[in-house]
């Protein structure tokens, strides 16, 4: 049975708007006040201009490790979706609560702020760390410098929970999300005189063109990685934009691209292999005019996430969520950037992905409740074993 209390405080995060395009300042300041009166005090790391803020809070300070408990406060726009009630309304209806990020991932951020007090009381031998970040949504920005603001403090978790929605089924693998920006310039001229050009957008598309060939081959060939949706490494350009007129050849074109890769997969193999394409064009370009050929940009890379069935934290996952297997997830979290600095890491948390970024977002109150139980449970616990 989910408390008032807990939902009263995901009603209230959700009531925030924390569109990635925003500050999250809101947030963040509410839940630093909220530990205050508790006696925590928090640790804020912020973005270059300060509009936005990582928070990290240990309740039980002085025990000699921890386990974290992380959230992205930042959610999805909604604009141009086709919503019954307010993004922002925080309305419970049906057993659901419905608004932008109820599901990903605010439900889960209050119910653990709501066990505060409990985490505070317990005589489990580690702490509890919280562990709030900004800007998840577009590349996992934020928890980059948490982490390192982390390790500078001298703390060494336990373990990670992220609380990302699996339906509260412990999660121990996931894909990695690596997005680019190819520009390519080229050399205009009138479309009659096409020789004296270099036409952006066709040397462009032969960029994008090598892009389809290996995903058709690793389509073909990768060896499988059984569990995920499609369980191969996937290449998919998302963005095209070139070009000014139809009589003019274009000497500007840019495209972005994405790898969601396996656990297995050498994503830096594959972007190499793309730049070694767009070099090896550049010499013909650059012979009919100087300063042609292609810039590349890193837009994000979110490391893919594998963990296992028997790390400790999956089988304390298993208890307290009263799930005897585990599952595998399509879309990208922290996850990977924790277990990358040496933290051993779950996904496990309320909601179900498929409601997360769409139009009536929500997320049940059984899902909500079966949360706070695994608070309730992990406050209890007596040791990670």
């Amino acid at each position: 049975m989910l408390s008032p209390r807990a939902l009263e405080l995901a009603q209230t995060l959700v009531r925030m708007n924390t569109v990635s395009a925003n500050s999250n300042l809101e947030l963040i300041h509410f839940v630093r006040d909220e530990l205050a009166r508790l006696g925590v005090a928090s640790r804020l790391t912020f973005s270059a201009d300060r509009s936005k803020a990582n928070l990290f809070a240990t309740l039980g300070e002085g025990k000699p490790a921890g386990i974290i408990l992380s959230g992205h406060t930042d959610t999805v726009p909604w604009d141009g979706q086709d919503w019954s009630v307010d993004p922002l309304g925080a309305t419970v209806r049906d057993g659901r609560l419905y608004g932008r990020g109820s599901a990903d991932m605010k439900g889960f951020i209050g119910i653990a702020l709501s066990h505060a007090q409990a985490f505070l009381d317990s005589d489990a031998p580690f702490a509890i760390h919280l562990a709030f970040s900004h800007d998840e949504e577009v590349g996992c920005l934020g928890v980059k410098e948490l982490i390192a603001d982390m390790k500078d403090a001298g703390v060494r978790p336990l373990a990670c929970v992220v609380g990302e929605p699996t339906l509260m089924v412990p999660a121990i693998a996931h894909k990695g999300v690596y997005r680019y920006k190819c520009c390519a310039r080229g050399k205009e001229a009138h479309s009659s005189l096409t020789p004296q050009s270099v036409n952006a957008i066709e040397m462009a598309a032969r960029v994008v063109n090598r892009l389809r060939d290996m995903a058709e081959e690793l389509e073909r060939s990768e060896p499988r990685y059984e569990g995920f949706d499609v369980p191969f490494t996937t290449i998919s350009v998302g963005q095209f934009h070139g070009g000014i007129a139809d009589n003019v050849v274009p000497r500007d074109a840019e495209f972005r691209y994405e790898f969601r890769d396996l656990p297995t997969a050498d994503v830096r193999s594959l972007q190499a292999q793309v730049l070694a394409h767009a070099r090896a064009l550049e010499p013909s370009m650059q012979r009919v005019a100087a300063g042609t050929g292609f810039a590349f940009e890193t837009i994000c890379e979110v490391p893919s996430f594998l963990g296992a069935p028997d790390d400790a934290i999956t089988r304390l996952a298993q208890r307290l969520s009263g799930e005897s297997g585990t599952t595998l997830v399509a879309f990208g979290t922290e996850a990977g950037l924790f277990k990358n600095a040496g933290i051993p890491t779950v996904v496990c948390g309320p909601g179900s992905i498929l409601q997360a970024h769409q139009p009536d977002e929500y997320v049940s109150l059984e899902q909500l409740g079966r949360c706070e139980a695994f608070m309730q449970g992990l406050s209890a616990v007596r040791g990670l074993e």
